[in-house]
């Protein structure tokens, strides 16, 4: 059953919004039933993980302060000097 719902948002989101759904061929409101309809659904329990990434998990102990992009930068550094 479809129900009528009154929203408060800004003038120029909502013309961004409009422009978005038009280019995907969709209503608003549509667009924004389906946004909601994945922001409310119900998780899955628990995604399957397989049992060689259950035991790698928890392997490696980075310090609190690394970067992976710092550390990704001076590795091609190293591998295009």
């Amino acid at each position: 059953m479809d129900t009528k719902l009154t929203l408060k948002l800004d003038k120029e989101i909502i013309n961004r919004a409009k422009l978005y759904a038009e280019s995907k061929k969709i209503s608003l409101s549509k667009l924004i039933e389906s946004y909601l309809q994945v922001l409310t659904k119900e998780s899955s329990s628990k995604e399957n993980i397989t049992p060689l990434v259950e035991s790698l998990s928890g392997v490696i102990e980075l310090p609190k302060n690394y970067d992976d992009k710092v550390d990704y930068t001076n590795y091609l550094t190293k591998k295009y000097k």
